[in-house]
């Protein structure tokens, strides 16, 4: 589990894809990120889970399974990308943001990024099927920065559905968040509470 609270940003030094395994094998820079990591423990890249399957120093692999590489950005990532990073929460640590999962629903698209002075709107554009589970003053991860959302669209905007977020100055500093510009492709977990309930709603409310 992650709060996504990023610690720190790393840099991907290479992906190598295997198309006929369904899999790419992603190499990064993750400075502090990588004492106590160990083979099979796990970090979060720009809000995805993934599990180190080699370690050199502050150099780590990761395989990137193809549902992930489908779901996510992180196909998108080349030699020289900047990426968020994130440890798993210690049992007893402080849940700073919200409870984060690591498993990115979906990709959206920055659609307008504004800025206020000391703070930036960004609008983000989302897939019509994650627009209910999004709400005014409930929490996101975008790129696996836990955030809050300041505004939504109306439930009748088929096709142009979008959420929107305030960034302070030390969020924009350090994380990627500051690079982010309109057309931009962005990860995106939605709160897993929503997710639950709109399964058993699904499902009847469980009767």
């Amino acid at each position: 589990m992650f709060t996504g609270i990023i610690t720190g940003t790393g840099t991907v030094l290479g992906i190598e894809n295997h198309p006929s395994e369904d899999l790419a094998v992603l190499t990064l820079k993750a400075p502090g990120h990588t004492e106590d990591l160990g083979l099979g423990g796990s970090l979060a890249v720009n809000g995805v889970c993934l599990t180190a399957t080699e370690l050199d120093g502050e150099t780590l692999s990761v395989d990137v399974m193809g549902e992930t590489l489908r779901r996510t950005s992180t196909g998108e990532l080349r030699s020289g990308s900047i990426v968020n990073l994130e440890r798993c929460t210690p049992a007893g640590g402080r849940l700073d943001g919200h409870v984060v999962q690591g498993h990115v629903d979906t990709v959206g698209t920055v659609l307008a990024r504004e800025e206020h002075g000391q703070w930036t709107t960004f609008r983000i554009g989302l897939p019509d099927e994650y627009a209910p589970l999004t709400a005014e003053k409930g929490s996101i991860a975008l790129d696996g920065i836990s955030l809050t959302i300041t505004a939504v669209s109306a439930p009748a905007a088929a096709g142009a559905h979008w959420v929107e977020v305030g960034i302070i100055p030390i969020t924009l500093k350090e994380t990627t968040m500051g690079s982010r510009q309109v057309g931009d492709a962005i990860n995106i977990e939605v709160d897993v509470l929503a997710k639950y309930v709109a399964r058993l709603n699904a499902f009847g409310g469980g009767k």
